[in-house]
């Protein structure tokens, strides 16, 4: 199959993306679809519905290559972690994992807007750059389904909230210095709505089972572009020499830790202490705003 067009997303990388669709009001995207391909008339009557079901590709997964060329080799895994179990697993056919025998993804979003091949969506829990195979009107009739259960482990929402956030004295300061930078092109209409972005985002923990257990564990020195493999990037308030001459401190705390969100572009660093209590520090251009800043300069 190939792709039908492609998700421009607030999220710019894997980390903040909402797990599931509709917890992040604000989060906004734009779906683009291939001129080539699909005709402008095809999505004549789509702007009636409230919203859609979207089909599309897990395209960030690290396994992808090996998952689709060499099926015996991509160390496929039958269980997966699950946040709301705190790590427990269980089979992936029970959960909503990206990293499936067959990499496809099922979300529905609300329809804002339509404009020619461009379908304005918020609610979204895709990330940047994700390819769309389909797109389908969502039907309350017959997808809504009365009386359907989960397991009691679904509903433990209460596990990922976070217990308050606040913002440093610096914070507004800082966003106003980057606004600039990203106004024209911001999916947003000021920066007290991208802050609200940013509030939703940061109202579920969107750390890893392990660094919401072991924040230390997943530190590691990293450069000012660098980021985990899950894309989380965290750093410390350690020196730098204690990594250089091998020493792990020993004394790092949840508070010691800097988490960083990146959304459109935009690096916000925030701090999570052991009971959920978020302080969200300041924003600054990310990689690839900094390279812009630089070209224009």
């Amino acid at each position: 199959m190939a792709q039908i067009g492609v998700v421009k997303s607030c999220f710019s990388t894997r980390n903040g993306t909402p797990r599931q669709p509709l917890l992040v009001p604000l989060a906004r995207a734009t779906l683009i679809f291939d001129s080539t391909r699909v005709p402008q008339a095809s999505l004549e009557g789509l702007e009636g519905y409230s919203h859609c079901w979207l089909i599309y590709v897990f395209h960030l997964n690290t396994n992808l290559d090996k998952l689709w060329k060499k099926p015996s080799q991509s160390k496929f895994k039958a269980k997966v972690r699950v946040p709301r179990l705190e790590g427990e697993k269980i089979g992936v056919f029970a959960t909503r994992s990206p990293h499936r025998p067959c990499p496809i993804g099922l979300t529905v979003a609300k329809v804002e807007a339509v404009h020619g091949r461009t379908v304005l969506l918020s609610g979204v829990d895709l990330v940047d750059g994700t390819p769309i195979l389909d797109i389908k009107p969502y039907l309350p009739y017959c997808d809504s389904i009365q009386g359907a259960t989960v397991p009691d482990w679904v509903k433990m929402d209460d596990i990922l909230a976070v217990a308050s956030i606040s913002f440093s004295e610096d914070f507004s300061s800082s966003l106003a210095d980057c606004w600039a930078m990203v106004e024209k092109k911001s999916l947003y209409f000021s920066p007290d709505e991208f802050l609200s972005l940013i509030k939703q985002v940061l109202s579920w923990d969107i750390r890893s089972v392990a660094q919401r257990s072991h924040p230390h564990n997943a530190l590691r020195k990293t450069d000012d572009c660098s980021v985990e493999d899950d894309d989380t990037v965290v750093r410390s308030c350690v020196r730098e020499e204690d990594f250089e001459h091998g020493h792990e401190p020993q004394s790092l705390s949840f508070q010691d830790v800097i988490y960083h969100l990146v959304l459109e572009g935009l690096d916000v660093s925030y701090r999570i202490d052991s009971i959920g209590n978020v302080l969200v520090e300041k924003v600054s251009l990310g990689c690839s705003m900094q390279n812009v800043d630089k070209n224009i300069s």
